[in-house]
């Protein structure tokens, strides 16, 4: 925080399927707080969830470094620097901008993997199936299933629970961050590449559930292990028993409350 008045504004990043108006409850505690927070969807995202769906083909080839490029854009060079708290591919965009200098602090929740991260377990696997398992969709976007959305986020949540989140929240997502990832390893100059040993960068927080079967629990320790052989401020926050969903589903303001008390921590 640069004055006891005027906290660094929060930039909350979405992830993949899920729409930016998911983050309302965040954006409502967080401005209780004192906070100035705001939600901006991804390039090509409509304002709504019904007008996503309508007009999915604008995610199209919507790849990682425009996503990077689309929040530094909206960011600007402001007085003082927000702080970016993403999810998943979000949690992926937020680590880049803090690299990039962009961002004062940043938050991954259970962050889409970085270039370098060798780990890729089962589950893992099946959930980014419906989108790796045809070559076609590296150019277009894909929606989840109800059964798809249970087993990728809502896997700790009963059967009705994410079905609600899925028909209240979900929208196409693009295919190209997904195959970007996944291949990172193969390309030196891959666009899910970022700097984990620079020094001179702001606090990053790293989060993980137990059960998430998106990005695994050892996925995002193998990250965090990455980080801690830099000297920069990194810590890693581990969710007994939340899966995926954890941002928007009944236990998400438990998330929070530790994003929150971080910040306090950290002086934002």
């Amino acid at each position: 925080m640069t004055t006891a008045t005027k906290p660094n504004p929060i930039l909350f990043i979405h992830g993949l399927w899920i729409h930016s108006a998911a983050w309302q409850p965040w954006l409502e505690l967080f401005g209780s707080h004192g906070y100035t927070a705001t939600a901006p969807g991804w390039p090509g995202d409509s304002p709504t969830v019904a007008e996503t769906r309508e007009n999915p083909d604008a995610l199209n080839d919507m790849g990682i470094a425009q996503m990077v490029d689309h929040y530094t854009e909206l960011i600007g060079t402001p007085e003082v620097k927000p702080v970016a708290i993403g999810h998943s591919f979000g949690g992926l965009i937020a680590q880049e901008l803090l690299a990039n200098g962009v961002v004062a602090a940043a938050i991954a929740i259970d962050p889409a993997p970085i270039k370098g991260v060798k780990a890729l377990p089962y589950a893992q696997l099946k959930s980014a199936f419906p989108v790796l398992g045809n070559p076609a969709n590296l150019h277009r976007t894909v929606s989840l299933t109800a059964k798809q959305f249970h087993y990728a986020f809502g896997n700790t949540l009963t059967e009705e629970e994410s079905d609600a989140l899925h028909a209240e929240w979900t929208i196409p997502g693009a295919g190209l961050p997904l195959f970007q990832d996944a291949a990172a390893n193969f390309f030196p100059h891959s666009p899910a590449k970022v700097d984990t040993h620079l020094a001179e960068r702001g606090p990053l927080l790293l989060t993980s559930g137990t059960e998430d079967h998106v990005v695994p629990l050892k996925v995002t320790k193998e990250v965090f292990g990455k980080y801690s052989k830099g000297s920069a401020d990194t810590e890693f926050h581990v969710f007994d028993g939340k899966g995926h969903s954890l941002t928007i589903d009944n236990g998400w303001k438990e998330v929070a409350d530790v994003a929150l008390t971080w910040l306090a921590s950290k002086g934002f």
